[in-house]
């Protein structure tokens, strides 16, 4: 049975406008994809949240929904009319919704304001569109620094060549639901008489329909093809961000609009840097000479290589940092940082003269602290 939208959002039912308006982006940003890469659980609550919005934010929808409940919505379309709740909701929808609501929320993942948005229309355009598309692109860090042009090749729904988009011949109104491209069905409930609206099964909900179908497509005006679309990715995107490609989805039915791309980012995992939003982690393994008298060292960065100086006498565990050699900022400007540990390389074994070399050190520290030659120091852990 599909929750009560309501209670998906936490509000009371006499609750105002924006109070409904609060409480979806509180949850919309909690469970919001970016946040909660890969997690299923919370996809489908942030699907919930903006079905559950999309309703209650509209006067209209929402007065239905006061008075009849989900009752109001099935079979029309809305959301509710299934047992899960928001089956025919997709993540794209719940993006759009998003989107449309908030341009995105700043800085944590939607970028619709520096992208391009999901594209207006919401749910009442898809019948007249084709459907979204999305896939995943992994991204190494080198070209998340410096920003990539990709081109990929994806397959999709493009108008037929054999019928130039239009299905076929003798295209006329459908007389199953006289052009409205909906079946309007009066029933009777427990709540009275009421009207469920359906889409078209006659024509799909086209309000057209063709005598002589293009045996190639079949009447739909589309076939599959693969094709190649080229990607920018800007500068500093992190896994789990992602960018809407308007008209680059499937092509609709009998030459209507085509969907969107959606590209979803991910990070290829570097064999030396670790990644904290747009600073970036090394550690740098040093001989014991090294530390004791000094030295300076060459570290390589996303840039190319600098030089880093080596205090002597230098901890093991000591963090270096180099101010603005770490990813750039999509938002804001500049650069991260990119933060040096330095671990001293004990060797595991010595022989001939390096054994007699420590071994005279060792009783040079002895002599100095009196035999104890160990310090204790507090732990902090």
């Amino acid at each position: 049975m599909a929750r009560d939208y309501y209670e998906i959002l936490e509000v009371a039912k006499g609750s105002s406008a924006d109070e409904i308006k609060k409480a979806y982006r509180k949850i919309a940003v909690k469970y919001h994809p970016d946040k909660n890469p890969g997690n299923k659980e919370a996809e489908e609550k942030f699907k919930e949240a903006a079905g559950a919005y999309s309703v209650l934010s509209d006067e209209q929808k929402k007065a239905k929904y006061d008075q009849f409940g989900h009752a109001a919505f099935q079979g029309a379309g809305g959301f509710g009319g299934q047992a899960g709740g928001f089956d025919d909701f997709d993540i794209s929808d719940a993006l759009r919704t998003f989107m449309d609501g908030f341009g995105g929320f700043g800085n944590f993942g939607g970028f619709g304001d520096i992208f391009g948005g999901a594209g207006g229309g919401g749910r009442a355009s898809r019948k007249s569109r084709g459907s979204d598309m999305r896939i995943t692109l992994r991204l190494s860090l080198e070209e998340i620094y410096k920003g990539i042009e990709k081109q990929v090749k994806i397959k999709r729904f493009e108008n037929c060549d054999h019928c130039n988009g239009s299905g076929g011949s003798g295209i006329k109104t459908c007389q199953a639901c006289q052009g409205r491209g909906e079946i309007h069905e009066r029933v009777s409930s427990f709540l009275g008489q009421m009207v469920n609206i359906r889409p078209c099964g006659h024509c799909q909900g086209e309000g057209m329909v063709v005598e002589n179908k293009c045996r190639y497509c079949r009447g739909e005006g589309r076939e599959k093809k693969e094709k190649l679309v080229t990607i920018t990715v800007p500068a500093g995107v992190s896994a789990g961000n992602y960018m809407t490609l308007q008209n680059e989805g499937n092509s609709g039915i009998r030459g209507s609009l085509k969907g969107s791309l959606i590209v979803v980012f991910d990070e290829i995992e570097h064999p030396v840097y670790t990644r904290h939003g747009e600073d970036l982690y090394l550690k740098v393994v040093l001989t014991w000479p090294q530390v004791v008298l000094g030295d300076d060292i060459t570290v390589p960065t996303l840039a190319g290589k600098v030089s880093l100086k080596i205090a002597s006498g230098i901890q093991s565990g000591k963090i270096l940092r180099l101010r603005s050699k770490g990813l750039p900022r999509i938002r804001g400007g500049g650069h991260g940082d990119l933060f040096v540990r330095v671990q001293v390389d004990t060797p595991s074994k010595v022989r001939g003269k390096e054994q007699e070399i420590i071994s005279q050190l060792q009783n040079m520290y002895a002599k100095d602290m009196k035999d104890n030659y160990i310090r204790l120091e507090k732990f902090k852990p």
